[in-house]
């Protein structure tokens, strides 16, 4: 076996890539697909192979923002799944938006946080803003022409939303915004921001208030994108407010009602997330099969082939539970436990199989030119965003503390 194996073109063949990948499409996860939910998984692979793959090696070393990759989503129409065709989306399910996010984040990673940031901004305009401003900005951050950001984390409030500290103070005829914020994907860049403020810091959560801010508008500040571990292709950034003036109408629902405009978001942000964990624990997958093929052609040693087998059966779960409780977004019917557990348990499987497939192929899976340690540092982050996996297994506690309150 040489040092490097000949198994890139994975990277640079499509029909590599599809090839491999279509090894993971498992008949038991499959047989609840519709056919839209089939259809619009082959558009997304196609589309990641041939416009998204090539880029994301380059775009990890560089730091350069995938912005023809995302754009080449956009063109494909996948970046409006979840919104209706009045605002430019397809209203398809949260279903085939999870088996879309697999694709890319089996792709590119980076590629897969801002293409999901898109949604992310874009859901909370879309349930709690007027008509004019859905019709106002929806459209640009769904065909690509507008980058979005969702701003709520600040350096003493992530998870708690109730510490936050950037305040939104009334004027005659809106709101003077006021505060920064930090770790925010794609802020350096954000056309459209949703800021999440306190109107009344005495209330905790009941006294915050989201509303929607163009990036150009006077008084707001984009930082410089920080350095990170993984997720190069993506930016991330603080953004500062400085006497933002906002019109009433950009609030997004009722002044007081931010804390319900994150939990009817958090089901989405929370599906990106798992199918995130399930397309890097794909990405680990294919990229090991394909080093070890290259090595022994096909009839794999016994050692690797148990540990293959293992990692094929925990995708195979990982991907059942997303798509189980993405079916249940579509019902109306997902718990914060269940949401919690899927998010919890896709992203610590997206880590588990990088460190696996890095393990199994020994010195080898240290190169940077095989990709393994790519997905390992991607896959970190997705267990810290989005509500970390320590608070995903405390809101799961709760839920049961809940139910074992209820027995007789």
């Amino acid at each position: 076996m040489s040092a490097v194996p000949d198994c890139l073109d994975i990277d640079t063949d499509p029909s590599a890539y599809l090839a491999l990948h279509r090894l993971l499409d498992e008949r038991t996860a499959d047989a609840a697909l519709t056919g839209r939910e089939k259809e619009i998984r082959a558009r997304a692979r196609e589309t990641v192979a041939h416009e998204v793959a090539p880029r994301a090696a380059r775009a990890d070393e560089t730091g350069e923002f995938v912005h023809d990759s995302v754009q080449a989503l956009a063109a494909a129409g996948l970046c409006g799944l979840l919104f209706p065709a009045d605002l430019g989306g397809t209203g398809d399910t949260h279903v085939a938006y999870a088996l879309a996010m697999e694709e890319i984040a089996a792709g590119c990673a980076a590629t897969s946080l801002v293409f999901m940031t898109q949604t992310h901004a874009a859901y909370p305009i879309l349930v709690a803003g007027s008509q004019r401003v859905r019709r106002r900005h929806v459209p640009g951050l769904l065909d690509g022409s507008r980058y979005g950001a969702l701003a709520i984390t600040e350096p003493n409030a992530g998870s708690d939303v109730s510490s936050l500290r950037t305040t939104a103070t009334r004027t005659g005829n809106g709101y003077l915004l006021n505060g920064s914020k930090t770790f925010i994907t794609t802020g350096d860049r954000a056309d459209v921001i949703v800021c999440f403020a306190s109107t009344d810091r005495s209330a905790g959560r009941a006294g915050v208030s989201a509303f929607v801010v163009p990036g150009a508008q006077e008084g707001v500040g984009h930082g410089t994108p920080f350095r990170k571990l993984g997720m190069n292709g993506s930016s991330t950034a603080e953004l500062f407010f400085d006497d933002v003036r906002v019109p009433a109408d950009h609030r997004l629902g009722d002044e007081g009602g931010g804390w319900a405009v994150v939990m009817n978001s958090v089901v989405k942000s929370r599906i990106s997330a798992a199918a995130q964990g399930v397309g890097l624990a794909r990405a680990a997958y294919a990229r090991t099969l394909a080093v070890l093929r290259s090595a022994h052609g096909n009839r794999l040693p016994a050692a690797e082939l148990f540990a293959l087998a293992g990692l094929r059966g925990r995708i195979l779960q990982g991907r059942l539970l997303l798509h189980a409780v993405a079916r249940q977004a579509d019902a109306g019917q997902a718990s914060t436990g269940d949401v919690g557990m899927m998010k919890q348990a896709c992203t610590d499987l997206g880590w588990d199989a990088a460190v696996t497939a890095t393990g199994l192929l020994g010195p080898r899976g240290d190169l940077a030119v095989l990709g393994l340690e790519r997905c390992l540092r991607d896959a970190k982050v997705t267990q810290i965003y989005d509500g970390t996996n320590e608070i995903q297994r405390l809101l799961v506690g709760r839920e049961t503390t809940r139910a074992m309150e209820g027995l007789a």
